[in-house]
């Protein structure tokens, strides 16, 4: 339920110009380092991993499925993000990556 109504709060604040404006993308990056996410994504895509953002059929194509696919990778390393982690997680890789509004 929590879950369910994270998104709804996101897809309602997606109005704004930057939809994760309450997260902090430095601290993403750091998180990103932290819970060693690239090790996945480089299993996956080969070099430094970064590609699985920028591929031409990418999973993620919407603020609300960046922040799913972010807690379906969250459980695969055993980890439960804070919904303050997930903001700056998705901050990040919307500014750096996907550039959603």
């Amino acid at each position: 339920m929590k879950k369910y109504l994270f998104l709804l709060f996101l897809i309602a604040g997606t109005a704004q110009a930057e939809p994760f404006a309450k997260g902090n993308a430095e601290t993403g990056k750091q998180l990103i380092v932290k819970y060693d996410c690239e090790s996945c994504h480089k299993g996956k895509m080969g070099g430094n991993g970064s590609a699985i953002y920028t591929r031409a059929n990418r999973v993620v194509t919407s603020a609300a499925i960046l922040i799913d696919r972010m807690e379906q990778c969250s459980g695969a390393i055993g980890k439960q993000l804070s919904e303050q982690e997930k903001l700056d997680l998705a901050a990040h890789l919307n500014q750096t990556y996907y550039h959603f509004e």
